[in-house]
């Protein structure tokens, strides 16, 4: 799978071919203090190789590499929910530093919102949870459109450190669905 954004910047699946870009991208504590804890630190070939696999295994693929310029620069996925939240999916996102602050995961997010709700025609809702404490990517969510909602207080632990998160959220009938614009 492939969605081109624009000149330089794509989305695509994973490739086993990836692995040693994937692993010098996402071994950095800058990239690793704003996720969850499952994306691991330090991050290995093998950890790539986990990843990878997994990402393979997906149908539909739901987590994408971001590709800039013809190299990986990180990632954007979603996580659909069972149950009574069937209706919503977490997006998340992450970037090499090298690509920081050019826009690249502004772009990335639009794109996969677009992608995630065609490919999901009962989904009402997208939402992520970023860190209080990482407010750049407060602002990636805020110029792709989505909501700030709440303050979750308290309500996670990272590096030893309790901090608050915010939730923000883009319903489907906010979205921009066509392919212009991101």
């Amino acid at each position: 799978m492939r969605i081109q954004l624009d000149d330089a910047i794509a989305l695509r699946s994973w490739s086993r071919t990836d692995r040693d870009a994937l692993a010098i991208q996402a071994n950095d504590r800058r990239v690793w203090i704003n996720l969850r804890d499952r994306f691991p630190h330090p991050y290995s070939l093998d950890d790539a190789d986990r990843f990878i696999a997994s990402a393979a295994q997906m149908d539909p693929q739901r987590f994408l590499a971001i590709e800039v310029g013809g190299a990986v620069a990180g990632g954007v996925g979603y996580t659909l929910h069972d149950d009574v939240a069937r209706v919503a999916a977490e997006v998340s996102y992450w970037l090499g530093v090298a690509f920081w602050g050019k826009g690249i995961v502004t772009k990335a997010l639009c794109g996969l919102t677009r992608h995630t709700f065609s490919m999901h025609p009962g989904l009402r809702r997208l939402y992520a949870v970023p860190f209080c404490s990482n407010p750049a990517s407060a602002r990636v969510l805020e110029k792709a459109g989505y909501r700030r909602e709440a303050v979750l207080r308290q309500s996670v632990i990272k590096d030893g450190v309790v901090l608050d998160q915010w939730i923000y959220a883009m319903l489907r009938d906010e979205a921009s669905l066509d392919s212009a614009g991101a």
